[in-house]
């Protein structure tokens, strides 16, 4: 079926279980026109009742909490306005629209990009003038001032934070989104709330209802078992999974912060709210639902609670849910976990995305920082290897940096195949980007592990390649050194397969923004170096040649062009990394299925000296005669003698034949 993400399946004792709950439903419900949900569910019904059987079918009040999930579909597709209604049904014909080359993203702060949501609606020219028509406005839902952990502990999931806008604005924004082909995502935190959130507070209040809501403990009896197996996820600064709440008298599960306390997916009760607000949003006009720490989402004693099958379920679940009420809707797994871990949130059929369509890619931009640092591919080149396939109707959201800290997450296995021991290379990244080494990179570390030795980077993109220390020694060299790495990390994310996500700032070349150290209530979190607010005058400049500014927006821009013309740049499993005898370089073909005679060889530089490849030892040979290549992103000739080309230091090409 179409945009479905089950194949039709008529099963007697689900049907006959759906017949009953569609003449149980409330009559201001079956007084409405449900075409087109009658037929999805119908399609979909089968899965969803044999997800929630298994994980819920134990339960006394097993159909009375089915039927509140089905009359939750119903009332989310009811409230769809006719114009996403109509949208659902062109993405239900045109299923693999999220796969084609013409998509970039841009991750934003509201009120860091701009001063609030007004302010970013005046600014959606910045997006079409650079190419960008998917933009993450990072969270704007209501948190609590100075317990909000950058916007992800929510005390209300339906309200904007009054501090960046209304909700009318948000609506404002998805309507000129839509009319200028531009993708809405916004975040939805799964896992927890903030402890100022209405359920949290009536569950302190003592309701037994609530409590249930969440993972509360009278003694440390089960905690302490729990804590034998989960690792900490913020040690510096919120040691263990489990805070006491006095006001309840109980022990609560806080895997992030004391404040943020984790839901209970075991409660049907939970999945059935949160899906809610799922589709909430998605009736607000948004494109692309950003399923935070999903990871986390199931708890089970004995484990290290993260990547759990159920947690796999619970996502299956809401898919097929959404599936019914709001087809359109796309859904990104936030999963920063191992290689072998990151796929399984594609989902488990062989074709189609039973889970989420779309998946950071945090392996590819943790390589990527090795390559910088050791000026070699050595581990990117093997981490790649090892990346399993995705699906075909999946991708990835390729990113150099985000919002968050850079980890060094890649599997030890890699990096002991490459010859290095992984807990001293992990240290060496870390010191590398500290400035240990020399004085290019100005990174700073987040969370510090004495224990096991583990630690994060923070910095501005531009900061982490040299260019703030270019900068301020005037050294016209290093300045242009620094730039060449900026826009040699984009040439790989725009070219590689899924879709590029550009940060904040990074086509402007933003510093590092040490004024965090003065807010009390951001300076012991070093990732507010890498959050700063545009200043918006001196973005200005990206219209005055000769300013680093205009050269690092003019040619990621130009980039950008080039990349929605190639159809070989689509996602379509369309990709093979090419081993080379240099280990200084990336090199990947990309193909267009359609025509697969038309190539595209991506390689890439990644040393501080010009490296050469030969044409004749690729294997296999992409190009047997080596006339009329051209560098697509240059629109020249490669330096070439023969066979051989010639890569200047950080240099990348796109090369194709003419």
């Amino acid at each position: 079926m179409p945009g479905g993400s089950a194949e039709p399946m008529y099963e007697q004792i689900s049907h006959s279980l759906l017949n009953a709950i569609l003449d149980d439903l409330r009559p201001e419900i079956r007084r409405q026109d449900l075409r087109h949900f009658y037929t999805r569910l119908g399609a979909n019904f089968y899965a969803i009742h044999s997800l929630f059987v298994t994980l819920y079918g134990h339960r006394d009040d097993f159909k009375l909490q089915l039927l509140r999930l089905v009359e939750t579909m119903a009332r989310g597709y009811i409230d769809r306005s006719p114009d996403l209604e109509s949208l659902d049904i062109q993405r239900e014909d045109d299923y693999n629209w999220f796969l084609s080359q013409k998509w970039v993203g841009m991750a934003v702060y509201s009120n860091g990009f701009a001063e609030n949501l007004p302010d970013l609606a005046s600014k959606i020219s910045y997006f079409q003038e650079l190419g960008i028509n998917m933009v993450h406005i990072l969270p704007i839902l209501m948190c609590p001032s100075g317990k909000s952990d950058g916007g992800y502990a929510i005390s209300d999931f339906r309200k904007i934070d009054d501090r960046v806008g209304t909700l009318d604005d948000l609506r404002r924004i998805a309507d000129e989104f839509r009319k200028r082909d531009i993708l809405l995502v916004l975040d939805i935190v799964l896992n927890h709330t903030s402890d100022e959130h209405e359920w949290a507070r009536r569950a302190m209040a003592g309701e037994k209802h609530y409590q249930d809501y969440y993972h509360v403990f009278d003694d440390r009896d089960i905690p302490d078992v729990f804590e034998q197996n989960m690792p900490e996820v913020f040690p510096e600064s919120d040691p263990g999974n489990f805070t006491w709440n006095g006001e309840m008298g109980k022990w609560v599960m806080t895997v992030f912060h004391e404040y943020q306390w984790d839901l209970n997916y075991a409660n049907p009760a939970v999945f059935i709210e949160m899906l809610d607000v799922l589709l909430f949003w998605a009736n607000q006009g948004v494109d692309v639902l950003r399923l935070d720490a999903v990871a986390f989402l199931w708890k089970k004693l004995g484990t290290t609670c993260q990547n759990e099958r159920k947690a796999h379920l619970i996502l299956q679940l809401m898919k097929d849910c959404c599936q019914v009420t709001a087809p359109g809707v796309l859904f990104i797994a936030e999963a920063i976990v191992a290689p072998t871990e990151i796929t399984k949130y594609f989902g488990e059929d062989a074709i189609v995305a039973k889970e989420c369509e779309i998946a950071y890619n945090a392996t590819l931009m943790a390589l990527l920082w090795d390559a910088v640092a050791t000026r070699n591919t050595r581990l990117l080149c093997q981490g790649l290897k090892s990346l399993p396939n995705k699906l075909e109707r999946a991708t990835w959201l390729n990113y150099v940096r985000c919002h968050d800290d850079i980890g060094f997450g890649f599997d030890d296995s890699d990096i002991e195949q490459v010859g290095y021991e992984p807990r001293a290379h992990r240290r060496f990244l870390i010191d590398y980007f500290k400035g240990d080494f020399d004085a290019i990179p100005r990174g700073l570390t987040f969370m510090p592990n004495d224990t096991t030795g583990d630690a994060r980077i923070c910095g501005s993109l531009a900061s982490l390649v040299g260019l703030e220390s270019a900068l301020e020694s005037k050294d016209q060299a290093l300045i242009a050194t620094a730039i060449s790495r900026i826009l040699l990390m984009h040439g790989v994310i725009l070219s590689f397969g899924g879709i590029p996500l550009i940060y904040n700032g990074d086509a402007l070349g933003v510093l590092n923004d040490y004024s965090f150290y003065a807010d009390p209530s951001k300076c012991n979190d070093t990732r507010w170096v890498h959050r700063p607010k545009i200043d918006w005058a001196k973005a200005e400049l990206r219209r005055k040649p000769g300013t680093v500014e205009h050269t690092i927006f003019s040619a990621i821009k130009k980039m950008i062009t080039i990349r929605k013309e190639i159809s070989a740049f689509a996602d379509f499993n369309n990709r093979q990394i090419l081993p080379l005898e240099n280990d200084h370089l990336l090199a990947f073909v990309r193909t267009n299925p359609l025509r697969p005679s038309e190539l595209v060889l991506v390689v890439a530089n990644f040393n501080d000296q010009p490296r050469f490849f030969d044409l004749d030892s690729l294997v296999p040979s992409v190009f047997s005669s080596h006339d009329g290549l051209v560098d697509l992103h240059s629109g020249r000739r490669p330096s070439q003698s023969g066979s051989r080309i010639v890569l200047q230091a950080y240099q990348f090409c796109w090369l194709t034949k003419t």
